[in-house]
């Protein structure tokens, strides 16, 4: 019976992604000219785990190139290879690469072969080229292969001699040598050659262990890879040599002929699958190349990000809490059924108590199901290590980044939408706010900047905050630039904090030129508006020659929403908590009537505009005519304020959002619908929309 391998792709790719940022996140923190086993052998892995997966599910050219990958890494971790920085960069710009591959072949898409065959060449240049190799006594290097020797390019061979002699905990870890060689017989004309020399007496076999060994002649026009690609996930677990029959009939020695065999080297004293537990596996010798530049095989280009994940790694001991949460919910059902059936007036008390029962295990349900979705927020900040040693280089400047509370948990799509947002930040951060080591030094700073990136809790929402100690903001710069550009009037008083925000109007740059990274006056604003679309704000702190922070307070969860639920006439709508500064009552005294202008109110040393919710949703109402006999409920949103005239405040509730957009269509004014208690539906007010339209 054949197996559908491709039902196994999305969590091949998942957890491939995953090891991509394990290597690219090791390679960052390499010492130069230190060889750091323990780092480079969780780099390796995670490199020899892609090479094996992709080999099983077939995607023969993303095994290829993780090979020449995990050749460079071997060297380094044997000790054969000093650790520079050229090589970390041209292993960083092959993570690049690997990472828009594996998103091609998971995108079902062309993989840009020109690139790829870039970046190998940079492995092989580095390999071969750039540097001569640190060779141990009892290393043994293969000498350059000769026209005489098949390689990958030659895949028509007469045969191939496979020495095969599996560890004996081989079986235990699920593999199987007798389907191997079904799978070798299918490639060519196969025989068997059995070894019974390991296998003790009867009463010392242990059924679980394997100790019989073979030697297998495979006869036919037969690839190398397609060899390599049944034996990658035994590789570890055996000795194996594999030559072209040619060679073996010729006698000649099996490390000069065999261009991809693999070795085991001497056990080392670690338990088995421990970090330092390894096998050392001989590269194959690559043909030879036309060499590029450095510059071309390190690339610089920014890698794509990987697809959206529709699936959550979860703790198993918030898996165990919902299952409890659901066996008490059962309880309760189960009692409340027995009232049911035989129910009197003498069991109210009873039904009262299995309702309040109902009622807290329904809320802790919610809490641990909303709980699955939440991660940590070091899915986004993982991503930063990279962009910011990128940076520093191409600006010439020395930062330091430091990430603090990357524990911190937040809805999974929180996650997926923040991270844009955050890019441009820090980006703006590395280029505006850190300045040149020279002009640090000369401020009395440290040549080296730092940029910190902290998530922390506060209340109801999550706060992130990108810091740095740079030269900070400078409101007379920022105000002038703005003259300049026609934004705001010559005349126009600003406070500090309405200075700061100009930066989110649309098309302001204080960038003298157009660069690569910053200049063109596009992305704080969208960053403000991407913001606010997940419900959250932005507010920005700064001291001239100190440095900057950008604060970001968003919900923990776009699932549920705390909101206060308002009358309008006959209809029920709901007032995101969060954007609520307080709720009064006014009297004739308060209200100022401009013709053609509308209302406005004053509180305490601050006029607003009156936003009377009957005329915006042509709600008819006995209240609506005068505003002594209503509420003033006062809101913010994008930094204005406003007051909604409202019939009565109904109550607190948490409120479960559903799109009105995917349900109905976009209604300004409203950002989403929910489901109230009685059945009907009740629409969730955008506050800034409506202050829009009321002005309209």
């Amino acid at each position: 019976m054949s197996i559908d391998m491709a039902q196994f792709h999305q969590v091949f790719f998942e957890e491939s992604f995953e090891g991509l940022d394990i290597m690219e996140s090791g390679l960052l923190n390499l010492d130069m000219g230190d060889v750091d086993s323990e780092t480079i052998n969780t780099i390796f892995r995670a490199a020899h785990s892609i090479k094996g997966g992709s080999g099983t599910f077939g995607f023969s050219s993303v095994a290829n190139f993780t090979h020449v990958m995990e050749t460079l890494l071997d060297e380094m971790r044997d000790g054969r290879r000093q650790v520079t920085q050229s090589a970390v960069d041209v292993l960083l710009g092959s993570v690049d690469c690997l990472r828009e591959m594996m998103t091609a072949i998971q995108d079902e898409s062309e993989v840009d072969e020109a690139r790829v065959a870039e970046h190998k060449q940079a492995l092989e240049t580095e390999l071969n080229g750039s540097e001569t190799p640190v060779v141990k006594e009892d290393s043994t290097i293969a000498p350059e292969p000769s026209s005489s020797i098949p390689s990958n390019d030659e895949p028509t061979i007469s045969g191939w001699k496979i020495s095969f002699c599996p560890h004996t905990d081989l079986l235990k870890t699920g593999n199987d040598p007798v389907r191997m060689f079904r799978e070798l017989a299918e490639l060519g004309d196969l025989e068997v050659i059995v070894d019974f020399q390991g296998v003790p007496t009867l009463f010392e076999l242990d059924p679980e262990e394997c100790h019989l060994s073979w030697t297998l002649i495979l006869k036919g026009d037969v690839a190398r890879e397609s060899i390599d690609d049944i034996f990658d996930w035994v590789e570890d677990e055996c000795d194996l040599s594999v030559q072209s029959l040619s060679a073996a009939q010729s006698g000649i020695d099996e490390a000069a002929t065999a261009t991809t065999a693999l070795e085991t080297q001497a056990p080392i004293e670690a338990p088995k699958n421990s970090p330092s537990a390894s096998t050392t596996e001989q590269s194959e010798t690559p043909a030879p190349v036309k060499t590029p530049s450095k510059d071309k095989g390190a690339s610089k280009a920014k890698p794509p990000a990987a697809k959206a994940s529709g699936s959550i790694r979860v703790d198993t001991g918030k898996i165990d809490t919902l299952i409890n949460m659901v066996g008490e919910l059962v309880i309760t059902q189960s009692m409340l059924s027995l009232v049911g059936e035989h129910f009197s007036l003498d069991k109210l008390d009873q039904l009262k108590n299995g309702l309040t029962q109902l009622e807290r295990h329904t809320r802790e349900l919610q809490e641990s199901v909303m709980n699955i979705r939440m991660l940590p927020i070091s899915f986004v900040f993982s991503r930063f290590p990279r962009l910011v040693h990128d940076l520093s280089n191409k600006l010439d400047k020395k930062i330091e980044l430091k990430l603090v509370g990357e524990h911190t948990e937040v809805d999974k799509t929180v996650v997926e939408l923040i991270s844009d947002p955050l890019v441009h930040l820090v980006r703006n951060s590395l280029d505006h706010g850190i300045e040149m080591p020279a002009d640090r030094l000369a401020a009395g700073k440290p040549e080296t900047g730092t940029v910190t990136l902290e998530a922390y809790h506060r209340g109801g929402n999550i706060v992130i905050e990108v810091k740095d100690d740079g030269k900070g903001l400078n409101k007379d710069m920022l105000r002038q630039k703005a003259i300049e550009k026609g934004l705001i009037d010559e005349g126009t008083v600003l406070t500090d904090k309405q200075c700061y925000e100009l930066i989110f109007m649309a098309g302001f740059s204080t960038a003298e030129a157009v660069t690569d990274v910053s200049g063109r006056g596009v992305g704080m604003d969208v960053v403000r508006r991407n913001i606010q679309s997940l419900g959250g704000n932005i507010e920005i702190i700064s001291e001239l020659g100190v440095g900057s922070t950008m604060a970001i307070h968003l919900p923990l969860t776009l699932a549920i929403l705390d909101g206060q639920s308002i009358a309008v006439g006959d209809e029920t709508y709901i007032v995101p908590l969060g954007s609520i500064i307080e709720s009064i009552n006014i009297t004739d005294d308060m209200v100022n009537r401009v013709a053609g202008k509308g209302e406005t109110f004053r509180l305490r040393d601050e006029y607003l505009p009156i936003v009377r919710m009957h005329d915006i949703f042509h709600v008819e109402s006995a209240k609506a005519v005068n505003l002594i006999e209503g509420l003033i409920v006062v809101v913010e949103g994008q930094g204005v304020r406003c007051g909604l005239f409202v019939d009565d405040l109904l109550g607190q509730q948490q409120v479960v959002i559903k799109s009105l957009e995917a349900n109905y269509r976009c209604v300004e004014g409203v950002s989403s619908a929910t489901i109230l208690g009685d059945g009907s539906v009740g629409l969730i007010l955008d506050i800034p929309g409506l202050v829009r339209l009321s002005n309209q």
